[in-house]
C-alpha cells in the first residue's frame, strides 16, 4: 500500500478518509503501473493472466488513462498526462483495431472519455497529425457493431467526444443517438436497466448504464429536458445506495466483480448531476467506505497493482474476458474528483448511509439494509441459467456464493442425489408493506416466494406433492457447525441459520472446501425433506441469531405467515405449472 495522509476523524468520523485520500490512492495506482509501460508509452502490460481479447496492453493504457484524466480534470498535476500523450503518438499504429464486437471498442470509449475530460490540457496541445490519427482510430468505433448490451454506450461515448472535437461529426452524433436509443427498451423501471435484451440486473447499472448517459450529459452540457438521465439516476440511487453496508461492503453479485470499487461510481455521478437522494455526507461515506474496504482487505499486490479477484486474487470471481488490466475499470470510481474540492461531498461531515427496504417490481428484486448487512432477494435477475453470480435466491454484503455446495439455492432432489437447478427465472412481482417486503418468481417446476422482515427471510416454495427437496442458506467462512441443526457462526459473530417451517425433516451443515471469495472453507446450512403436500417453507436467518421465525398455514391458494409478535401476512402462491399469465 502506498503512503496516505493522516485520517481525519472530525470530517470523516466513519472512514477517516477525505478527498486527499482519494487523490493519494489515484497517484499511487498510477505510479505502480508505470514500470510496465512500453518504451513508446502506448501499452501497459501488467503481470498476470491474459484475457481472451489478447489486447491487455491496450486495456492497461486506456483504463489507467481514465484514472489519470479524472485526477487531472479534478485539479491534479498535468504531468500525469505526459506518458499518455506520448502513448497517443504511437498508439493508433500499435493498438489492435476496433472491429465488430471486439475489446478495443470498449477501450476506445475510455480513451475518448479521457481526452474529453482533459481536452484543453492534452487533446488541444497534441500535434495536428497526432489528433488526426487518434480521431481516425476512435472513429472506427462508430462504424462497427457492439455487443448487444451496455457496449452500445461505448461508440456513444466516442461519438460524444469526436462531435465535441469537431471530428466525424455526422457519424459521431448518430452514434450517440443510436446508443441511447438502444438501451431505452432495457429500462425495467424503478431506476434499473437490464444489461441487454435479457433480465441481467447487476453492477453494470451503476458503472455503465447510468454512468455513460450521465457523463454525456455533463460533458455536453445537456443536463435538462426530455431524455435527461438525472431522474432515472436519482430513482436508481434510492435503492442502489441500500446495497452497501456500514463497513463499505458491496454485493458479491453479477459479473465483472473484479472492478470492485467501480461500484461507487454512480454515487458520485448522482452528486455531479445533482440527481441523488443522498446527502453529500452519505455519498462520501459510502464511496470512501467501499474504496477503503477493498484496499484494507488486500485488493492490491505487493507492487501496488490491483489483483484479479475480490479482496485478493480469486479465480471464480473472474470471467474469460478478465485479464491483468481488467481491474482498472475501478478507475471510474475516481469520477468523484470531478467534484471540486469545495463541493459539499468533500466538505460535509460523513453521515451514515441509508437503511431500510426497497421492493423493485421492475427488475424483480428486494433490497434490504440494516446497517451491518445489506442483502438482495433475487426473483428477476439472470445472466444465463446456472451462473452462481446470478441464479441464487439471495446475495449479501457479508457473504459470497459457493459453487460445490450451492448457497441460497432450492431444488428438487433427483434419484442420484443431485439437485435440480433453478432454471429460467420468471418474475411474479415484488412489493412491500411496512417493515416487510416480498418478491416471487417461477422456475423449473417450482413457484417461489421470499418474504423478509428484519433479519429473517422466509423462503416459500411450492412443488409437486411428494417431491424430495433441498434448501440451502447463507454460506459463511466459519468454524464447524454452531450446535445442532443448520446453523453456522463466523469469526465476527454473524450467524447463518436455516429453520424448517414445513416440508423438511433433516437439518445439517455442509462444508464447501473450495470456499468463496471471502475465504476457505465455507459452511452452508442445509435442509432436506419430502414436500408431501407440495409446500417447502423455511426461514433463513443472517444476523445475530436472535430473530423470531414465523409459523405458516397453507391453503390451495397461498400461505399465511404469523410472526411471533402476532402480525399476519397472507400471500398467494400458485401451483407450479399452472397459469403463467
Amino acid at each position: 500500500m502506498f503512503p496516505l495522509p493522516p485520517e481525519d476523524r472530525t470530517l470523516s468520523p466513519y472512514t477517516g478518509w477525505t478527498r486527499a485520500h482519494w487523490e493519494a490512492v489515484a497517484d499511487g495506482l498510477l505510479a505502480a503501473v508505470e514500470p510496465y509501460r512500453s518504451a513508446d508509452g502506448a501499452v501497459i502490460n501488467l503481470p498476470g493472466r491474459e484475457s481472451w481479447s489478447r489486447c491487455d496492453g491496450l486495456e492497461g493504457f486506456a483504463r489507467t488513462f481514465l484514472l489519470a484524466a479524472f485526477r487531472v480534470a479534478g485539479g491534479g498535476p498535468e504531468e500525469l498526462l505526459a506518458p499518455y500523450a506520448r502513448g497517443l503518438e504511437s498508439g493508433p499504429g500499435v493498438w489492435q483495431p476496433v472491429e465488430d464486437r471486439t475489446q478495443p471498442m470498449v477501450e476506445a470509449a475510455s480513451i475518448a472519455l479521457s481526452l474529453w475530460l482533459t481536452r484543453e490540457r492534452l487533446w488541444d496541445r497534441l500535434p495536428p497529425a497526432t489528433r488526426e490519427r487518434v480521431a481516425a482510430y476512435l472513429a472506427e468505433a462508430l462504424r462497427h457493431e457492439p455487443v448487444d448490451n451496455n457496449w452500445w454506450l461505448f461508440p456513444a461515448m466516442v461519438g460524444g467526444f469526436l462531435s465535441a472535437a469537431g471530428r466525424h461529426t455526422e457519424e459521431a452524433d448518430a452514434a450517440v443517438e443510436r446508443g441511447l436509443a438502444r438501451i431505452e427498451p432495457w429500462y425495467a423501471g424503478d431506476g434499473w436497466y437490464a444489461d441487454g435484451d435479457n433480465r441481467s440486473f447487476d453492477h453494470y447499472n451503476g458503472w455503465a448504464m447510468h454512468l455513460y448517459p450521465a457523463l454525456l450529459a455533463h460533458l455536453s452540457g445537456r443536463l435538462s429536458g426530455h431524455g435527461s438521465p438525472g431522474p432515472r439516476l436519482r430513482r436508481f440511487l434510492e435503492s442502489y445506495a441500500l446495497t452497501f453496508d456500514q463497513d463499505g461492503g458491496m454485493l458479491h453479485q453479477g459479473r465483472s466483480l473484479t472492478y470492485r470499487f467501480a461500484s461507487a461510481t454512480s454515487l458520485f455521478a448522482g452528486a455531479l448531476l445533482d440527481a441523488t437522494p443522498l446527502s453529500p455526507g452519505q455519498t462520501r461515506r459510502i464511496a470512501s467506505g467501499v474504496l477503503r474496504r477493498f484496499l484494507d482487505a488486500g485488493a492490491l499486490s505487493a507492487e501496488g497493482l490491483l489483483t484479479l479477484g475480490w479482496h485478493g486474487p480469486h479465480e471464480p470471481s473472474l470471467q474469460s474476458y478478465s485479464g491483468s488490466a481488467s481491474p482498472y475499470w475501478a478507475s471510474k470510481a475516481f469520477l468523484g474528483l470531478l467534484l471540486p474540492a469545495d463541493h459539499p461531498v468533500w466538505t460535509s461531515p460523513e453521515e451514515p448511509g441509508p437503511t431500510g427496504l426497497a421492493a423493485l417490481p421492475g427488475p424483480g428484486l428486494v433490497v434490504q439494509n440494516t446497517g451491518d448487512v445489506a442483502r438482495l432477494l433475487n426473483h428477476g435477475s439472470q445472466h444465463h441459467p446456472g451462473d452462481p453470480l446470478y441464479d441464487r435466491y439471495a446475495y449479501s454484503t457479508r457473504t459470497a456464493p459457493t459453487v460445490r455446495v450451492p448457497d441460497n439455492h432450492f431444488g428438487l432432489v433427483r434419484p442420484d442425489g443431485t439437485v435440480t437447478g433453478r432454471g429460467t427465472i420468471t418474475p411474479r412481482g415484488a412489493g412491500s408493506a411496512g417493515d416487510l417486503a416480498w418478491a416471487a418468481s417461477a422456475g423449473d417446476g417450482v413457484e417461489s416466494l421470499s418474504v423478509i422482515r428484519g433479519a429473517v427471510e422466509v423462503r416459500v416454495h411450492r412443488v409437486a406433492p411428494g417431491s424430495p427437496v433441498r434448501q440451502t442458506g447463507w454460506a459463511l467462512v466459519a468454524d464447524p457447525a454452531d450446535g445442532p441443526g443448520a446453523r453456522v457462526r463466523d469469526g465476527d459473530g454473524l450467524v447463518s441459520e436455516l429453520v424448517a417451517v414445513c416440508g423438511y425433516s433433516r437439518a445439517y451443515v455442509a462444508d464447501d472446501p473450495e470456499g468463496n471469495a471471502l475465504g476457505t472453507p465455507a459452511r452452508v446450512p442445509v435442509l432436506e425433506g419430502v414436500a408431501e403436500d407440495g409446500w417447502a417453507v423455511s426461514a433463513a436467518v443472517l444476523g445475530d441469531g436472535s430473530a423470531g421465525v414465523p409459523s405458516a398455514s397453507v391453503t390451495d391458494d397461498g400461505i399465511t405467515l404469523t410472526w411471533p409478535d402476532g402480525t399476519h401476512h397472507a400471500f398467494p402462491v400458485r401451483e407450479p405449472g399452472g397459469d403463467t399469465a
